[in-house]
């Protein structure tokens, strides 16, 4: 697999983050792999990423303005008092994926934030590798999911999290900093 490539400017970058899209660029360059913290910005991020699950993470990308307006924010506590009415509202707003399993998902993780006894925060940054791992060369090094990934989703399906499964999990850990996987030499890492 490749290494990184020159962005536009001639920076080198993740591949992923390299390509057409100003979408990813601005993504890759100014997000992705950054440390993340906070209950709501966490909240927000579990979401994201299951609502992702079989789609493109620029169709979500993409969708993001339009998913905080339809859950408020995604403050915990006002997602977990939605219901029926608010489940219809957003099964019809074409600007978000509308899909029942996961809105439902999302309104039940909002409502299990709120009975941890911890924060969300602290919960998943328990399982940030320590040490952090070597810089991946190539694509081929970055992995979909590891043990720590693996113990997170089952920590959150423990308390009541649904679509969080072990490559969900990976993914919230690099585009939270959890783990950085910008490639070596990425301009960015």
């Amino acid at each position: 697999m490749t290494g990184p490539v020159a962005g536009p400017d001639g920076h080198p970058r993740c591949p992923w983050g390299a390509g057409p899209s100003a979408d990813y660029l601005a993504y890759h360059d100014e997000e992705w792999g950054r440390p993340l913290r906070g209950d709501t910005e966490l909240f927000e991020r579990v979401s994201l990423e299951a609502f992702q699950s079989g789609l493109s993470w620029l169709t979500i990308l993409r969708k993001r303005p339009a998913f905080r307006a339809a859950f408020a924010g995604f403050d915990p506590a006002v997602v977990a008092a939605f219901g029926a009415d608010d489940e219809a509202r957003l099964l019809a707003d074409a600007g978000i994926v509308r899909n029942r399993a996961k809105v439902a998902a999302t309104i039940a993780n909002a409502r299990a934030v709120l009975t941890m006894d911890r924060s969300l925060s602290d919960m998943l940054w328990s399982f940030a590798p320590d040490p952090p791992k070597p810089a991946p060369r190539t694509l081929a090094e970055v992995p979909a999911v590891t043990p720590e990934s693996t113990a997170m989703a089952k920590a959150l399906k423990r308390e009541g999290f649904r679509f969080v499964g072990p490559t969900t999990a990976y993914a919230l850990m690099q585009a939270t900093g959890m783990v950085n996987d910008h490639l070596a030499g990425c301009a960015f890492r």
